[in-house]
């Protein structure tokens, strides 16, 4: 199990105290750049489970999970799960189906539905929307996965995938997914959760723009990806940055 955390304070322990009942063998948090009581309330746990690697410095998004998979391989892992450091909500079961996506449906990544009733009209229009379906439809899995996408609620990957693809990979989750895809390793859904469910923090409207830019900018570097092409984050005229240029690549490829 996986867990980011950056700046959880008064989330991280109901999250950790959710974790902690589940039958996995290591709890590894990749607490990076916080400057309120995060690390405190995780060292207050004294979860047997927990394993802690703690960075000074922000690794920006996504990077964590690079970190964390790598440790999890070292510490001899057959499936990595992965949970954001804010997600409030009580979902163990499907953690569990992830985890039995893995070892029961061999799959090598499995995914969350987190939209099981097609997007609120509002939301229709938003092109992360649209992009993470351009992007399975490339994959060839819109019809079993529809907008499901890594970059999006808990997911689960398997040791095959860890060692057959670069780990730096896994900091930009639908690059990986792409790459998991072009590999031949098996990518489904395994559990639903509606997005409402997961209980993430709720941001102001400068960082869901960001998100929507990076989450844009993946798929699109993900295509690329899965098409042997320069790697782009560019449609028309626009670039899809994002959190991109925020993510620390130096400090992973030190870590790796």
């Amino acid at each position: 199990m996986v867990v980011p955390a950056k700046n959880e304070a008064g989330r991280i322990t109901t999250v950790l105290q959710n974790l902690g009942t589940l039958p996995v063998d290591h709890i590894i948090v990749v607490a990076n750049g916080s400057k309120d009581s995060t690390m405190r309330e995780i060292l207050q746990m004294r979860l047997p489970k927990l394993q802690i690697i703690s960075f000074h410095e922000c690794l920006g998004i996504d990077v964590p999970r690079a970190i964390g998979a790598k440790m999890a391989l070292n510490l001899g892992s057959d499936v990595v799960l992965f949970v954001d450091g804010d997600m409030v909500g009580t979902f163990n079961e499907n953690l569990m189906e992830l985890a039995d996506g893995i070892m029961l449906k061999r799959l090598d990544m499995a995914l969350t539905n987190c939209y099981p009733v097609p997007p609120r009209h509002i939301e229709r229009y938003n092109p992360t929307f649209q992009w993470r379906l351009n992007l399975n439809k490339e994959l060839g899995l819109d019809k079993k996965i529809s907008l499901s996408t890594p970059a999006h609620g808990p997911h689960a990957i398997s040791r095959k995938l860890l060692e057959a693809l670069p780990l730096r990979e896994l900091a930009i989750p639908p690059v990986a997914m792409a790459l998991a895809r072009k590999s031949k390793l098996k990518v489904d859904v395994a559990t639903i959760i509606p997005h409402y469910r997961l209980g993430s923090s709720i941001k102001n409207q400068i960082h869901t723009n960001k998100i929507i830019d990076t989450i844009v900018g993946d798929c699109l570097e993900a295509i690329a990806a899965y098409r042997d092409e320069p790697r782009i984050r560019q449609w028309q005229s626009n670039t899809y940055l994002g959190y991109n240029s925020e993510r620390r690549f130096d400090l992973l490829d030190s870590f790796l």
